[in-house]
């Protein structure tokens, strides 16, 4: 029989490094571009995101503290999310740095940053996918018992989507193609979507 290392995480892991994000892998990356209320763009990447409903199709991720992202967007009720790939990982992993508020992580970055059609946020030129998102909800998350936590759930209604045409084979958008990378919870790791990794299964039409 396997052994197991059981812990509960309030009494802590007795391990190099928290296996949580490391079991909850690989996830995709949450490149948020933003405004501030005085004008200035933002772009930070979110390991904690996902998509949560279809339609209307909506995207959320979690911030630890009240970080420039989240104060933008609640003060904006707008934002961008933009596909992380692995041609734009180190600007990517750059804009993950604690820069100041008033930092254009555009400019820092050196990536262009392309004005929404819907909303008012940029999204990064060059991405093969972005989506444009109104803010829906800004959650404070709670533990078990009730107490607050300094963790933000931001979730947002896509209301404007943008495609490379490259990347849509015969209608159908190419995962694979678009070279998407994901936070694979190791301490620097990552990981990266290529056609080989890909496989088919369809869902049951019938029990």
């Amino acid at each position: 029989m396997s052994q197991l290392h059981t812990y509960r995480p309030a009494d802590g892991h007795g391990l190099p490094h928290d296996p949580f994000k490391s079991i909850v892998a690989p996830r995709p990356i949450g490149w948020i571009g933003s405004r501030s209320p005085e004008g200035v763009r933002n772009l930070a990447p979110y390991s904690f995101f996902g998509a949560f409903g279809d339609s209307p199709p909506i995207i959320g991720f979690s911030s630890s503290g009240w970080k420039d992202s989240v104060r933008n967007i609640q003060a904006t009720g707008v934002f961008t999310w933009n596909l992380a790939t692995h041609a734009q990982a180190a600007q990517m992993n750059q804009s993950s740095a604690p820069f100041a508020a008033d930092v254009d992580e555009f400019e820092r970055t050196g990536l262009t940053a392309i004005p929404g059609h819907v909303v008012d946020a940029p999204f990064v030129e060059g991405t093969p996918a972005a989506f444009e998102c109104r803010l829906t909800q800004l959650l404070q998350l709670t533990d078990a018992a009730g107490g607050t936590l300094d963790q933000w759930l931001v979730l947002g209604e896509v209301v404007g989507v943008h495609i490379d045409t490259r990347y849509l084979v015969d209608g159908i958008y190419d995962t694979a193609a678009a070279g998407p990378i994901l936070r694979a919870g190791g301490p620097g790791a990552y990981a990266r979507i290529t056609p080989e990794a890909m496989f088919d299964m369809r869902r049951p039409t019938r029990a």
